[in-house]
């Protein structure tokens, strides 16, 4: 598979180099929203949603500030694109499902600081990615979130039905989970042939 193939970019950014448990961006949310599945779920499909708007906004606003020469401005002008996308989600998610609203707390607009929606449009902005592989590699990292996030959450889960010792309650399960969830993806790094 060529390393500039779209299916290769996907897969590269959903699994073999997946933002979460590959290069441990965007743990905030990951160990704070994944006690349940459902708001799991919604938040994965909010960061998607945010990381595509972000990434081809990005893609757009990169070529533009190419042009004029003001590349200078892509960092500042990135954050204002993402923050403007997690306004977005934020309104209609507050208009059309208040519960969920609340359900995801101060993590919805915690996406805003999210270093991994920053690192895609980064990432896609210094590989020099055309629009299809911007789309791919936007989509590969959302789907790759998503399937962390789902992963850590039904793990949680089950383990609130189990008898565990003081020590590993609350925060210290949640690190020992996703160490061995990165563990495992950690598997994945030798069918990307070292790239990052």
């Amino acid at each position: 598979m060529q390393p500039d193939s779209l299916i290769f970019i996907f897969l590269n950014a959903f699994l073999i180099n997946n933002f979460v448990l590959a290069l441990f961006l965007g743990l905030c949310p990951f160990v704070g929203v994944s006690a349940k599945r459902d708001t799991a779920f919604n938040m994965s499909l909010a960061t998607i949603f945010v990381m595509f708007v972000s990434s081809t906004s990005a893609y757009g606003i990169n070529l533009i500030l190419q042009y004029y020469d003001l590349e200078f401005l892509r960092l500042i002008s990135f954050i204002a694109i993402i923050a403007s996308a997690v306004q977005l989600v934020e309104m209609a998610m507050k208009k059309f499902t208040p519960a969920l609203f609340r359900a995801l707390g101060i993590y919805l607009p915690l996406i805003t600081t999210n270093c991994a929606i920053l690192g895609v449009a980064l990432f896609q902005t210094f590989r020099e990615y055309d629009f299809f592989q911007c789309v791919a590699f936007s989509l590969g990292a959302g789907v790759g979130f998503g399937l962390a996030i789902m992963l850590m959450a039904g793990l949680r889960e089950k383990l609130e039905l189990v008898n565990l010792p003081n020590v590993t309650q609350a925060a210290a399960l949640s690190m020992i989970l996703a160490g061995i969830l990165s563990m495992t993806f950690m598997g994945f790094a030798g069918l990307g042939g070292g790239s990052v």
